[in-house]
């Protein structure tokens, strides 16, 4: 075969078409969301959103929740979100809301709010508080939150874990208002009040026995959740602006923590304490 007759051969080979219509696959497109149509936390009314909140326990994740942005800070430390205590109250069905300050510190989860409703006294005898928890007077000014301690109760609260407490008024007929065993313990705008009479010398407005080795068996033997981290390292006391009245001194320690940076302001009719019980 010369090289005209293989061209004619090729020539004559016919390539076969492809039909694309048979061989091509189709494509999906990919529908991309409108930014007004995806919905966001953000666009839920505040109403909605703190609802949601609700649901996050206090520590850690609504105190993360709050550290997102200013609004998320303000719902996530709503009032709204507290628990409250209302004596005078007679449907306790709502979520929340409880008759005694004991039951509310029970249900309370680590990091609550408790809001105590002013007028009347609330009584209480050595309520235990195992979690941080922070406890607010509902009145306007300290004297219109009572805590009252029976005779014969050792203490009101009995502090095991860091706390505060706040705009309240803790009585004591004979021993003392708060009993601090451990953890760091914030006392703001209270008032704390102990009989004055010749037995004021077994009362004390504030007992404190962290450090105690004593104290320290003791605490061995208290359940805690696991959920709270109670071996926080270090224990305290820090006192402001708070009235203390009666009782033959403001503070007894017997454990390793000493009173520290002393401030005292005279008013007309009150004297109002600043101080630290801390170690040395």
């Amino acid at each position: 075969m010369n090289d005209g007759e293989d061209f004619r051969v090729h020539a004559s080979m016919e390539i076969p078409k492809l039909d694309n219509r048979r061989h091509a696959e189709p494509r999906m497109k990919k529908k991309r969301m409108k930014p007004e149509s995806l919905t966001s936390l953000n666009n839920l009314d505040d109403g909605c959103l703190m609802h949601i909140l609700s649901f996050l326990s206090p520590i850690p994740d609504r105190y993360n929740t709050a550290l997102v942005c200013h609004r998320w800070r303000y719902l996530a430390c709503h009032p709204r979100l507290w628990l409250r205590v209302d004596r005078f109250l007679k449907d306790y069905s709502q979520p929340g809301v409880f008759q005694d300050i004991e039951s509310a510190v029970s249900a309370a989860r680590p990091g609550d709010t408790i809001l105590i409703g002013a007028g009347g006294n609330h009584l209480v005898s050595n309520i235990q508080i195992k979690k941080p928890l922070c406890l607010i007077g509902g009145g306007e000014t300290p004297d219109e939150t009572t805590l009252v301690c029976s005779r014969g109760s050792d203490s009101a609260l009995e502090l095991l874990s860091t706390c505060k407490l706040a705009n309240l008024t803790v009585k004591a007929e004979l021993g003392c208002c708060l009993l601090h065993r451990s953890g760091r313990v914030t006392i703001d705008g209270c008032v704390l009040q102990c009989e004055t009479n010749p037995l004021d010398h077994l009362s004390c407005p504030i007992v404190s026995t962290a450090g105690d080795e004593e104290e320290e068996n003791i605490l061995s033997h208290v359940e805690v959740k696991d959920t709270v981290v109670e071996r926080i390292k270090g224990n305290s006391v820090c006192v402001l602006q708070t009235r203390i009245e009666g009782g033959a001194k403001a503070v007894s320690t017997s454990g390793d923590l000493v009173l520290q940076r002393v401030r005292v302001m005279y008013s007309k009719a009150y004297l109002y304490f600043w101080f630290d019980v801390d170690h040395e």
